[in-house]
């Protein structure tokens, strides 16, 4: 599985900068769409197209490696990243966050 670290840039930067970066401000610098930038922040395992990849690398003035990261298929990483995104069954209905 790929995992982004869009977020940890986004922290980065806003406190090298001492200021919060948004998606939305993000989107506009890159022209991604916000609703793609959320989803890469938020969904591990996201697909993304290279052109966003190669914005963001631009925008946050990192390496690819800096931006992503593989985690191999059965390790604890994987697991726990896999675990913190299910659902409560509220959600799965549409109830609650």
């Amino acid at each position: 599985m790929i995992r982004f670290r869009l977020k940890e840039l986004m922290a980065d930067k806003g406190f090298v900068e001492r200021r919060v970066i948004t998606i939305t401000e993000v989107a506009s610098a890159t022209g991604i769409n916000r609703m793609t930038l959320s989803k890469i922040a938020n969904h591990p395992g996201y697909s993304t197209v290279t052109e966003n990849l190669d914005r963001l690398c631009n925008y946050f003035d990192c390496s690819l490696s800096q931006l992503a990261e593989h985690i191999p298929d059965g390790s604890p990483g994987e697991k726990v990243v896999r675990d913190n995104t299910k659902k409560t069954e509220g959600q799965k209905r549409g109830k609650g966050k």
